[in-house]
């Protein structure tokens, strides 16, 4: 007879943890360890990374999730390796071999077909990705061995960097420094690389070393975050504002902070701005975010009080 199971009790938790993706683990499987370890009521990450990639995922807690779209729009930096002169049907190493192809080119054309994809640059999506198309993921008609077509997205490639090179031998590989807008598929970059050299190619590893202002020496791993005591596993936490990057800040006393969490404006000498973090003063605490136009303060984003209570608890 098998023992019964212990049931996890939940817990308020709010902040953002900075993880180091393992390899071979969905970011949705990371995100529920993280939750799991946290024992946490809720959580969700910004922006995918593939089994196959590994790095920063930032995963937030609580009433971070209010603000984790905002993060979906940084640009992200990641390191990768482009196995030359091998097709795959994944443009990955996840993905069966469709074509092999030699490699004749030389480094004066590698430097010259990089600088070639540096800049705004269209793509067209993997079959092989998350991206819907009439409410179903990309991959799903991949699985049933169907290719649907696919707009072209806008993307930028800020700085391609190449860190090493081999042109022969039985490997031949590329291994590049990318950083780049959002919404950019590194798959599908080294792919278009590989064609534009006349030989093809497909990624062997991936990893994000950056996401918005999060690098990776700010990470701790699954394993780092499962050695420590239960107590001491929410001090790996940022504060939901590191999500804030950028925003004007705003202060309003307990009075103003008080109307402006039941949802109404204030009025004030502030300069106009699109992107408002705003606190209260005793204590300091975030209530949310505005914008401001005319003098007048506009909610956007607000946290509720029962989280604001369970944020000052939490502090030491």
């Amino acid at each position: 007879m098998q023992a019964p199971r212990t049931r996890v009790q939940r817990r308020p938790v709010h902040g953002v943890l900075l993880l180091d993706k393992p390899l071979g683990l969905s970011s949705n499987n990371a995100l529920q360890k993280a939750k799991w370890l946290l024992r946490a009521e809720k959580a969700g990450h910004t922006g995918t990374l593939d089994p196959l990639a590994t790095g920063v995922l930032p995963i937030c807690f609580g009433a971070a999730t209010k603000f984790s779209q905002l993060h979906l729009d940084a640009d992200k930096t990641y390191e990768t390796t482009v196995r030359l002169g091998v097709r795959t049907s994944t443009a990955d190493a996840e993905g069966e071999v469709i074509e092999t192809r030699p490699v004749t080119c030389t480094l004066g054309q590698v430097v010259e077909v990089l600088d070639r994809f540096m800049g705004p640059i269209r793509q067209i999506p993997p079959m092989h990705s998350a991206l819907k198309k009439d409410g179903k993921a990309l991959y799903e008609y991949a699985r049933e061995g169907e290719t649907v077509e696919r707009e072209p997205r806008d993307v930028v490639i800020h700085e391609l960097e190449l860190l090493d090179v081999q042109l022969q031998g039985e490997e031949p590989f590329l291994r590049l420094r990318v950083q780049c807008s959002k919404g950019t598929y590194i798959r599908t970059l080294g792919e278009d690389i590989g064609e534009a050299l006349g030989c093809g190619g497909h990624l062997v590893a991936l990893r994000r070393i950056a996401t918005g202002p999060f690098e990776q020496s700010q990470c701790v791993t699954l394993e780092g975050l499962e050695a420590l005591d239960e107590a001491e596993r929410p001090r790996q936490l940022k504060p939901v504002d590191v999500l804030l990057e950028g925003h004007a800040a705003v202060t309003l006393d307990d009075e103003n902070a008080g109307r402006f969490l039941s949802g109404l404006r204030r009025r004030g000498s502030w300069p106009d701005a699109e992107q408002v973090a705003v606190y209260g003063d005793h204590p300091r605490t975030l209530l949310g975010t505005a914008h401001v136009k005319a003098g007048e303060l506009i909610p956007g984003r607000l946290l509720s009080p029962i989280e604001i209570q369970q944020i000052l608890e939490s502090q030491p």
